[in-house]
């Protein structure tokens, strides 16, 4: 399994997941972290580029967000990604909580980014 995660300076995780300066992203066996590596962020808002494709392509199967749009969700999810939203801190944190049953979902999207959404901020 494969864990993408938005990061921004000081490994911290990005609080919009379409802006981030990377991902990093986390490969597991064994409920263990066995490599993790960089993957550049495409140019624009994550819900109107390509990386859902990339990231299934890459065999993530799990995206650890700071903010994120119902867009880029749906977007995530047809592509066999799930979300767990409204995360904060240190992203190697993020991960290890995740993997010992410690990390929920926050349940809250960001409102700027429903049907029609253009990107500008």
């Amino acid at each position: 399994m494969k864990i993408a995660v938005p990061v921004k300076d000081n490994n911290q995780i990005d609080a919009h997941f379409g802006h981030c300066a990377f991902y990093q992203i986390y490969e597991i066996s064994s409920n263990q972290v066995v490599s993790v590596t960089k993957m550049d962020s495409p140019q624009g808002c994550g819900c109107k580029s390509n990386i859902a494709e990339v990231f299934e392509r890459e065999g993530v199967k799990l995206m650890i967000a700071g903010g994120i749009g119902d867009g880029a969700i749906q977007k995530l999810n047809t592509h066999g990604i799930s979300v767990v939203r409204n995360c904060t801190g240190d992203v190697t944190e993020l991960v290890t909580r995740y993997l010992d049953g410690d990390l929920k979902d926050g349940g809250h999207t960001c409102d700027a980014h429903a049907e029609g959404h253009t990107c500008n901020h």
